[in-house]
């Protein structure tokens, strides 16, 4: 007798899980393993590539959860504690709204290699990834580290510019990557 209440999956089903695993992995060991620290006591790191990548390819929902699960996973890892839940919303909203951008932006332009809708999504999704961090910090300094509002807010703008090289990298990764690994999921 069947159970009615236990999920069913499907061979697509399973397919897309285990490619999700595997582009919150990268992401994670992408994030993890080439560092270039920056003056906040930070660093910039490849991992934004394969967060763009994991909603381009997977989609909103899978691709959302595999950037912000195998993002957050790299801070945890790394003792990044703080930025755990941060981290985990906005790589997946990093994701997403590259996912959307994507989407809306292939109907607007038409282009044989599609590298101009590659590069606006993914500009688009990291511009969310600069304000994400940019706004979390300032909670962070001001109600963590018991200092004004204004202060975090002057304190923040210093991660702007490492956040903005990262999103370069990142966009750039994503461009040269998306049509192998488009091709190689199908």
């Amino acid at each position: 007798m069947r159970n009615t209440l236990a999920p069913t999956f499907t061979t697509d089903h399973t397919r897309k899980l285990i490619i999700s695993a595997l582009f919150a992995a990268l992401t994670c060991v992408g994030t993890m393993i080439i560092k270039v620290p920056t003056p906040t006591q930070g660093y910039i790191h490849p991992g934004d590539g394969f967060v763009l990548l994991s909603g381009l390819i997977l989609g909103p929902i899978w691709g959302g959860l595999a950037a912000g699960i195998g993002s957050a996973l790299s801070d945890l890892f790394g003792g990044y504690l703080i930025y755990v839940p941060a981290t985990f919303v906005i790589k997946a909203l990093t994701a997403i709204v590259a996912y959307a951008a994507y989407k809306v932006i292939t109907k607007i332009i038409i282009s044989k290699t599609n590298m101009p809708q590659l590069i606006i999504s993914g500009i688009a999704g990291e511009a969310v990834m600069v304000a994400g961090y940019f706004t979390f910090e300032i909670f962070m300094l001001a109600f963590v580290n018991g200092s004004s509002f204004a202060a975090g807010a002057v304190a923040s703008v210093a991660g702007i510019i490492p956040n903005v090289i990262q999103g370069i990298f990142g966009v750039i990764i994503a461009t040269v990557l998306h049509p192998l690994i488009k091709h190689l999921s199908r």
